[in-house]
């Protein structure tokens, strides 16, 4: 690449990132109350698909929720995550590595392993990020669920 082309290049994503900054105050980082709390979601969500409880599981998604497990399109939208076959997990587990995040934003990044309770049962294991966004009632929200799997394909 030319220099004037990467000066360009370079000043337009620097300007771009200074727009993107919040005015006023930098949002500080995660309370160790907010850690708690999403602490306590990836549980309550895990307890969740343990025991079936849809309406729990759903109530830890955005309506804006971008779903993208493994093999399988994009799901958008907690409507369209309703309409999806859900099978509850006879074995679920959830383990941060990391929670992060500043304001009303942030991610977690954990392992998982799952084994689903039904006919010629499937087991899965692998790694997700969960982009977090704290709800108008405070509580914090999955807006976007990456997972993929960490076994090959059959």
């Amino acid at each position: 690449m030319r220099p004037r082309a990467t000066f360009f290049t370079l000043l337009t994503l620097g300007l771009a990132g200074t727009a993107c900054q919040p005015s006023g105050e930098e949002a500080g980082p995660l309370s160790a109350a907010d850690v708690a709390a999403i602490e306590a979601l990836i549980a309550a969500h895990v307890q969740a698909g343990l025991t079936g409880d849809w309406e729990a599981f759903y109530s830890h998604y955005a309506d804006d929720a971008v779903v993208m497990w493994s093999n399988r399109p994009a799901i958008e939208g907690l409507a369209a995550l309703r309409e999806v076959k859900l099978y509850r997990g006879a074995e679920y587990e959830v383990s941060p590595v990391e929670i992060d995040g500043r304001g009303d934003l942030a991610f977690v990044r954990a392992t998982f392993s799952l084994l689903l309770d039904y006919e010629g049962a499937a087991t899965n294991e692998g790694k997700l990020v969960w982009i977090l966004r704290r709800g108008p009632d405070g509580s914090w929200l999955i807006a976007i669920n990456i997972s993929n799997s960490d076994l090959p394909l059959p």
